[in-house]
């Protein structure tokens, strides 16, 4: 494992699991943590990547069945997904000569909790774009 790989969100800290943004604010650590996941998902082709990984059937997918949807080499399409699993998004198996990519959905699900509405919560009014205050 590499020395960068990201220590799941709210998990290997004091803070334990990570509050919704909404409802606490994030700590120091758990901040950190949440933006190199962003970091990781601020790249179109890494979006790509995991889109594909995660909505294929059966869960998993060839590194040989993702290179050739992009106009990039294998190395760069290598390094993409070396950052999404350092980032904790996928995880991979090395199976004779191809590697084989999965989904890891803990990190996705805590995506989602940390960046959904607790339930009964009214969304912010807040004053359109250009408004005067």
């Amino acid at each position: 494992m590499s020395k960068q790989e990201l220590v799941a969100l709210g998990q290997g800290s004091a803070g334990g699991s990570c509050p919704a943004l909404l409802t606490a604010p994030l700590d120091e650590g758990q901040s950190a943590d949440l933006a190199k996941v962003f970091k990781a998902l601020g790249d179109p082709v890494r979006v790509r990547l995991l889109s594909m990984i995660a909505s294929r059937a059966g869960g998993e997918v060839c590194v040989c069945d993702l290179t050739p949807a992009f106009e990039l080499s294998q190395p760069t399409i290598s390094h993409h997904l070396k950052l999404l699993k350092q980032a904790g998004l996928i995880d991979s198996e090395r199976r004779g000569t191809w590697v084989y990519y999965r989904l890891l959905p803990q990190m996705t699900d805590r995506l989602a909790a940390i960046l959904t509405r607790p339930a009964g919560q009214p969304p912010a009014e807040t004053a359109p774009a250009g408004a005067a205050s």
